[in-house]
């Protein structure tokens, strides 16, 4: 069976994103930007959205709209009473008080480098858990990452 592709911007797909949610489970999503990575890459990987029927917990992908109208793709670190704390996988910081109403989907598969990843992938559970877990110390693990890359290409 062959599946027609039709890519649209942003602007013209989040108008209709509620509507497509109501009619189907995924929805798909071409990833844009690089806060994901390394677990996303841009233009390369490919989110499933789908509506949130649940309560959210840490770890989850969410695509949520900030105040000032743009579109963004993080992970759940922290969920209170004050909204969502949300950081991208590349992020350092955290982005705290989300409001559940600013949540427009959340992720339930993602195809990474042609493969489809799903809950329970080895994967997908690291970065909800382990590389989650190491968000303090990502500043020193982007320094020696970065370190490491200058030393490789200067061989």
């Amino acid at each position: 069976m062959e599946h027609k592709v039709r890519i649209i911007s942003p602007e013209e797909l989040m108008p209709q994103l509620p509507r497509l949610l109501e009619e189907t489970e995924n929805v798909p999503l071409v990833i844009s930007g690089n806060s994901m990575a390394p677990f996303l890459r841009h233009g390369r990987d490919v989110v499933y959205l789908s509506k949130v029927t649940r309560p959210l917990k840490k770890g989850d992908m969410i695509l949520y709209r900030r105040l000032n109208g743009s579109y963004i793709l993080h992970r759940v670190c922290r969920c209170g009473p004050h909204g969502y704390d949300l950081a991208g996988d590349a992020q350092l910081h955290v982005e705290a008080g989300i409001r559940p109403e600013q949540v427009l989907a959340v992720v339930n598969a993602v195809r990474r480098k042609g493969k489809l990843l799903e809950k329970g992938n080895f994967q997908w559970e690291f970065y909800e858990r382990v590389w989650l877990a190491l968000l303090p110390l990502r500043p020193m693990i982007f320094r020696i990452y970065g370190a490491m890359k200058g030393w490789r290409n200067k061989k």
